[in-house]
């Protein structure tokens, strides 16, 4: 046998990493600038450039390193042991299926993202839901070359998202969460005043909300050096490598809150994405981290900081001289109950934090139904609707506001919801053990924004991918997750919103 070493593991290694950041970059501009009538030429480039990727990941390199090192493992370092542990894993679960069918996927991919656009543009679910039900289909097959010992189909979607992650689990942590978010809704609802916030619809130019919420994320640490801001129809973070960190959004001229929040929790992915250390440059640990993880930076942004009554505080003067007087007859006071006030809507990303969970909820129950009880696809809108309706006492009017409204499917990513709502709670933990050491409140309301930056990059994003979510939450907090610290927080948050005295 060959004599391998850590330098041929981490050459195959980078070659991977090349061909996803040619991928990713790839997949931005389509979702960025492409023209429309490219689509079908951007399909059979990702096509080409999936074939590449299996042919190093899965080719006879890769083979050999896996035979090879799986019993000379001692030979490496103690980080390159990491990172063959986590190579080996996912050599095995490319390797697990046809590559015809993995490029066929993948090309699927591409194009059910364009039908989803059309869709969404037509207001039309039945140009999307052919290119649904293949993406369904093709997944519910991969899942029987995947599943090992798991105990449902839809828990080996979960564990490629969140390692360890099961339905039983999810069910038992959301269960506790829907529980308290109900009663403290009740509990608004029949104590509280609710706040005025029409003043949020007010016409504000899109340049205005840029010019503020731009200077915003990069105050809370987001390099521009590093990184972008685009325009699109869903908004996401793309990190290509730590130093090309994009983020986009949507803007609305009479809703100047869903930018604001939303450029602030996109920079919060890209804060993680440009402080990975960098000895993980060109290996899976910069770039395959647990989503939940990622979702507790990019909502610490949005939720922690976003929603902080301190933070907005200070800022609040910046943004009414950046709104050129839009808001200026508007006291803080006002304008605080105003931004978090809760209720019901159709859209998850337009969703206050208190009502969030239960949209990852509805969206947890369908894909669990979608694999563990293989449900007619062509039910799908009908279902969605109405657990909208049962869920939240709302029904979506059309398949815009409805089923449509996210593309996550159509990028074949079932399985990634749930990391949503993990990440609302880690944050709220990572919070919680912050304010032990750190006068959160008092950094904010001064803009001292740096030791909240390094606290996070010490015990989370130095790490990437080479800790578990689980590891890094209980190395950094001591314990293991607890909902309780996210419904403290929501639970204090809103009774001063809606001025209630815990004492009642």
């Amino acid at each position: 046998m060959t004599t391998l070493t850590g330098q041929n593991l981490r050459a195959l290694l980078k070659e991977q990493a090349l061909l996803e950041e040619t991928m990713a970059l790839a997949g931005w501009d389509q979702l960025t600038g492409m023209p429309k009538d490219a689509s079908e030429f951007r399909a059979e480039l990702q096509s080409y450039l999936t074939e590449k990727y299996l042919g190093v990941s899965t080719g006879d390199q890769a083979k050999a390193l896996v035979a090879y090192f799986a019993g000379h493992g001692d030979e490496l370092s103690a980080d390159e042991q990491a990172l063959f542990a986590k190579f080996q894993e996912d050599y095995e679960r490319d390797a697990a299926v046809p590559a015809d069918e993995y490029i066929a996927f993948n090309k699927l991919t591409s194009t059910a993202q364009d039908a989803w656009a059309e869709a969404r543009e037509q207001d039309d679910y039945a140009i999307y839901a052919p290119y649904l039900a293949q993406l369904i289909d093709l997944k519910r097959r991969f899942i029987t070359y995947w599943r090992k010992d798991e105990a449902t189909p839809y828990d080996v979607l979960l564990n490629q998202f969140e390692p360890g992650l099961t339905v039983a689990k999810l069910d038992a942590v959301f269960a506790e969460v829907k529980a308290g978010v109900v009663a403290l809704r009740e509990r608004l609802a029949r104590e509280g005043t609710e706040p005025a916030d029409d003043f949020l619809q007010r016409e504000v130019a899109v340049s205005d909300q840029r010019a503020y919420v731009w200077d915003a994320a990069v105050r809370l640490g987001y390099d521009p050096n590093k990184g972008r801001l685009d325009d699109t129809v869903h908004p996401f973070m793309q990190d290509l490598n730590r130093n090309d960190a994009r983020i986009t959004t949507r803007w609305s001229v009479t809703d100047f809150q869903m930018a604001v929040l939303g450029i602030l929790h996109e920079a919060g992915h890209g804060l993680f994405a440009q402080n990975v250390a960098p000895k993980w440059d060109y290996t899976p640990f910069n770039k395959s981290i647990a989503m939940s993880i990622h979702e507790s930076q990019s909502l610490f942004n949005e939720v922690m900081i976003g929603r902080s009554e301190a933070f907005l505080r200070h800022d609040y003067p910046i943004m009414q001289k950046a709104f050129h007087g839009v808001l200026d007859d508007v006291d803080f006071e006002t304008f605080y109950k105003g931004w978090m006030k809760t209720q019901a809507s159709l859209i998850r990303t337009e969703a206050d934090p208190l009502t969030y969970p239960l949209h990852i909820i509805i969206r947890y129950e369908i894909e669990k139904a979608i694999f563990n009880d293989d449900i007619d696809i062509a039910t799908l809108p009908a279902l969605w609707n109405a657990k909208y309706e049962e869920y939240l006492g709302i029904r979506p009017p059309s398949d815009l506001t409805g089923i449509l409204q996210d593309i996550h499917w159509a990028g074949g990513d079932f399985g990634y919801f749930p990391s949503y709502a993990l990440g609302h709670l880690y944050a709220a933990q990572f919070r919680h053990e912050m304010a032990k050491t750190l006068d959160i409140d008092s950094l904010l309301a001064t803009g001292n924004i740096q030791p909240l930056f390094d606290w996070r990059k010490t015990n989370i994003w130095q790490y990437g991918a080479s800790k578990t979510p689980t590891q890094i939450l209980y190395a950094a907090t001591g314990e293991e997750l607890n909902p309780q610290y996210w419904l403290d927080l929501q639970t204090q948050r809103y009774l001063q919103a809606y001025q209630i005295s815990d004492n009642d």
